[in-house]
């Protein structure tokens, strides 16, 4: 009843706009996989430049890999000797399992009568792709005019690893154009407690082969030294560092990203066995001669590198799990890989960024909860570059939805987070007091469109 009763409060005018708009860009299919094929990720794009020309906002479409636009929108600051701020996020969402969307149809974009509005990319991440430009809206109407150039990027492809995203962004001539850059928001995740989440750095994540050869022969016998029995050897190595990280990790450990724990889940190195491939088929795999060794096996992990251990620890694992012949392993193919992890400073006397940041969240009466982000974003490949990145997404009290079935965001969530961009982005996009060193972007962006 209660839930009933709080979605019949009425909102007011700007925010039902809001939520409106917001439900528009849910109900636009832009998965991965199937968005440059199907027309969604122009249609994505469509709409973000429809609501920039009706902001006044000088947009610009980018396409450095066929049929994935990038949407660059500029809000020209009054002081070019200032370093840039960058709002970015990514309208692609992940797949939907039909049958399991059991509450709505996971792009009608229904608010329903407990308050959510329910749609994949409801959280990860439309809801700030869309929070970026109402605050904007806000700020303009106020007559805020920011010191320093804000910059808008839309990228296609982070769920799928945002190599023709953010990657292509970053050494696109546009981006260049911004240098030099102060500062780059980007995505964070739900928080189930009042607390709102602050992402500085996150886990370097490895996506990983293993191969095991060995002979082949009938069924009905012993045959030693077996593709399969080798892989399952190196399997039971992984699981057994996984069982520790597990136990480091404490009895939360299957919580998630839930908070409250001493230790988070990107305080910790995660590793699942996502593929496991063999055996012998004439037919493509409708049909197995199961009375037949198999000569090949393979194992597809997913790990994702705490900061808290080195990189190079991982790979002398991997090594040692796959000594022996016939044994080997190898990064994915596409995977972007990172050797070391990169995280910005939340120091306030350090940064002005993280400074300026608290200071916001001071004044709104918000409290920030620094962490490490336990998946992967396209925060990577910016702080990579040595630029600063926070990610935050402005949404306490609810539950953590992303990938989920069911997708949701509580509609006052939304509409309150709307509220807190506007803070944010006034303090950010303000001439910051000096602190420490500064954002250090200039060289690093030029760098990175060479």
């Amino acid at each position: 009843m209660a839930s009933a009763k709080k979605q019949k409060t009425e909102l007011h005018p700007e925010d039902a706009g809001a939520v409106a708009r917001f439900q528009e860009f849910l109900r636009i299919r832009s998965i991965s996989g199937e968005g440059p094929s199907s027309g969604a990720y122009a249609e994505s794009a469509a709409w973000l430049v429809a609501r920039a020309e009706a902001l006044g906002l000088k947009s610009t479409v980018i396409s450095p890999v066929a049929n994935k636009p990038i949407v660059i929108m500029e809000w020209a600051g009054t002081d070019p000797s200032l370093e840039s701020l960058i709002l970015n996020s990514h309208y692609d969402v992940v797949p939907v399992m039909d049958e399991h969307w059991t509450k709505a149809d996971p792009f009608g974009a229904e608010l329903k009568d407990d308050g959510n509005i329910y749609g994949r990319g409801a959280q990860d991440m439309k809801c700030v792709c869309v929070q970026y430009l109402e605050a904007i809206a806000r700020l303009l109407a106020a007559g805020f005019a920011p010191a320093r150039t804000v910059w808008l990027t839309y990228v296609p492809d982070e769920e799928i690893g945002g190599v023709d995203g953010m990657g292509a962004l970053l050494k696109s001539a546009q981006f260049a154009a911004m240098a030099p850059v102060g500062l780059v928001l980007d995505e964070g995740l739900a928080s189930t407690t009042d607390k709102y989440t602050l992402f500085y750095g996150e886990r370097t994540p490895w996506w990983v082969m293993v191969k095991a050869e060995g002979p082949t022969g009938h069924g009905s016998r012993f045959i030693e030294g077996t593709a399969v029995s080798k892989l399952v050897t190196v399997a039971n190595r992984a699981l057994d560092f996984r069982r520790e990280q597990e136990d480091a990790l404490g009895h939360d450990a299957h919580a998630g990203c839930k908070h409250g724990q001493a230790k988070k889940l990107g305080d910790v190195t995660t590793l699942n066995i996502t593929m496991l491939k063999a055996g012998v088929s004439a037919d493509g795999g409708e049909t197995w001669a199961l009375n037949v060794i198999p000569t090949t096996a393979e194992a597809g992990m997913d790990i994702r590198i705490s900061p808290s251990m080195k990189v190079a620890d991982v790979v002398a694992k991997l090594d040692e799990w796959t000594e022996g012949e016939g044994l080997s392993w190898s990064v994915a193919p596409g995977m972007n890989v990172m050797h070391e992890h990169f995280t910005t400073s939340t120091d306030e006397e350090k940064s002005p960024w993280a400074a300026a940041f608290k200071r916001a969240a001071a004044g709104l009466g918000i409290e920030l909860e620094p962490e490490i982000f336990p998946a992967a974003t396209d925060s990577r490949f910016v702080r990579q570059l040595g630029l600063p990145a926070f990610g935050f997404s402005p949404m306490a009290n609810t539950e953590i939805m992303l990938h989920e079935h069911n997708e949701y965001i509580p509609r006052d969530v939304f509409a309150k987070g709307i509220g807190i961009y506007v803070g944010i982005i006034e303090t950010l996009a303000s001439a910051l007091p000096p602190c420490g060193g500064g954002g250090g972007g200039a060289q690093a962006a030029a760098a990175a469109a060479e």
